[in-house]
């Protein structure tokens, strides 16, 4: 049996739902793959716990101050790391330097914060290939929606030519609150603050950021591309007023904040913004907090993927698909 060491790095909600689902499925990786997988260590931006026999859930109750940082998990001897810390597309921190580290030194590597792999992608990429590391994304190219595996499995072989997503839970909300029951703008955003799934600062996803994050990773990690956020064209929902919403009601027509993907003379081009949609269109129905993707390929026509898991365990299962995929590769 093969012993796999892992290290959680960021151990907010996604990383403690991480490391419970990791604990409970130890049985199914003995069973499935032959491999003895010990969570070694976990930390947050101050504190930690390490055991070179692996924790269990006791010992993640209360960390110990000190245990943090890249060096801290060098010092793990982990053999695979897990990235679930906070995310800023803008300076790639704090994840960047977690990744860095670990993709130079060889160690196979799962990503749930998406700022490092949207700032620093192609770098994060070169050193992967240069280390021999697996680098995987799920968490962080929509989670429980599946995306970047579609391409590279159910879709082998074909050439993708257009992508369209759904990629932001909020935003559908919101927008799917004010369409179907005709509230504003502000009363359905303090909804699903109420309800725990929008951020207390709305910003990143009502103004399109986390799509484009999104829609970026799908295109660069997925098809290739090499796409900065500056490529992108990206408008958000903010400016949506209830005039906005009766006018699209009185066409017929069905809002949706969409992440596009499509080829044009040779090159990928991407874009964020509203689109509307007749309602018998399998995105017009796309409801709540819900996600979608529809990929279009030359061979094997149109596919479409439709996504509602519970956060923040949907994630967590995510990642620890990747570490299936990893355990697929590398076990025995």
């Amino acid at each position: 049996m093969t012993t796999f060491k892992v290290a959680i790095a960021g151990f907010g909600g996604v990383g403690r739902a991480t490391a419970s689902l990791l604990l409970a499925r130890r049985a199914r990786y003995r069973d499935v793959y032959g491999a003895d997988v010990r969570l070694v260590a976990v930390c947050g931006s101050r504190s930690g716990a390490v055991s070179a026999e692996g924790l269990e859930e006791a010992n993640l109750a209360a960390l110990a101050d000190g245990l943090s940082g890249p060096a801290f998990i060098e010092e793990s001897g982990a053999d695979i790391l897990i990235e679930a810390g906070p995310s800023d597309f803008r300076t790639g921190g704090p994840g960047l330097a977690y990744l860095q580290t670990s993709l130079s030194a060889g160690r196979d590597t799962i990503v749930i914060s998406k700022g490092a792999l949207v700032h620093s992608g192609r770098e994060l990429r070169s050193l992967a290939e240069g280390s021999g590391a697996i680098l995987k994304l799920s968490g962080a190219a929509a989670a429980a929606l599946p995306t970047i595996d579609l391409m590279q499995h159910s879709l082998k072989g074909c050439e993708v030519l257009e992508v369209e997503g759904i990629l932001n839970a909020t935003t559908n909300y919101l927008l799917d609150a004010m369409t179907t029951r005709g509230i504003g703008f502000d009363e359905a955003l303090r909804e699903a603050q109420r309800g725990g799934f929008a951020e207390a600062d709305p910003r990143n996803d009502t103004e399109g950021w986390d799509t484009a994050c999104k829609l970026l990773l799908i295109a660069n990690f997925g098809l290739g591309a090499d796409l900065a956020m500056d490529d992108l064209a990206v408008e958000g929902i903010q400016s949506v007023t209830t005039e906005r919403i009766e006018t699209w009601r009185g066409q017929g027509l069905v809002p949706k904040l969409v992440g596009r993907l499509w080829r044009e003379s040779g090159a990928i081009r991407a874009a964020v913004g509203i689109r509307t949609y007749l309602p018998d269109n399998p995105f017009a129905n796309i409801r709540g907090k819900d996600k979608a993707i529809r990929i279009v390929t030359d061979a094997m026509g149109e596919t479409l993927a439709i996504g509602s898991g519970k956060e923040p365990l949907a994630t967590a299962g995510a990642a620890l698909k990747d570490l299936e995929h990893i355990l697929v590769a590398k076990a025995g």
